[in-house]
């Protein structure tokens, strides 16, 4: 499994409303420096005073018989006090795939505080707001 396939499977279970980061680890912890600078920002921004996206225009492929691959909903958006989370997928394989939704603000409280590089699933479960198991058909906990 990879975190492409939690992005499919994401796309198909969550009902949560706001914006999502997904992040996907293998491993006992995810590092602090999983989440980029750039994406920080922006959950910030869209949880607080807002942030504006224009969604790009696919390019046109030389010899392509359509203008552009893939539809897009619409040109831009505005969010603003929107929810926003890093949603991060602790995989083992054939066991469990526990996902966890932390409030961007929360993730940076539990960075601040740690004496460590790395956040462990127990961190991450005492900055949780929502807890899945994609491991069962089960629901949000």
């Amino acid at each position: 499994m990879k975190e492409s396939n939690f992005q499919t499977q994401f796309s198909h279970k969550n009902r949560i409303h706001g914006v999502f980061e997904l992040k996907f680890t293998k491993g006992k912890s995810i590092a602090f420096k999983a989440l980029a600078e750039h994406q920080e920002k922006a959950l910030l921004d869209v949880s607080g005073e807002g942030l504006f996206h224009k969604i790009s225009d696919q390019p046109v492929f030389a010899g392509s018989k359509v203008r552009f691959t893939r539809k897009k909903p619409f040109d831009a958006f505005y969010l603003s006090q929107t929810m926003a989370y890093i949603v991060i997928m602790f995989w083992i394989p054939r066991k469990k795939k526990n996902v966890y939704y932390v409030k961007i603000e929360d993730w940076i409280e539990m960075r601040n505080k740690a004496d460590r590089k790395s956040a462990t699933e127990g961190m991450v479960f005492k900055h949780t707001t929502i807890f899945e198991d994609y491991t069962t058909k089960g629901g949000i906990l």
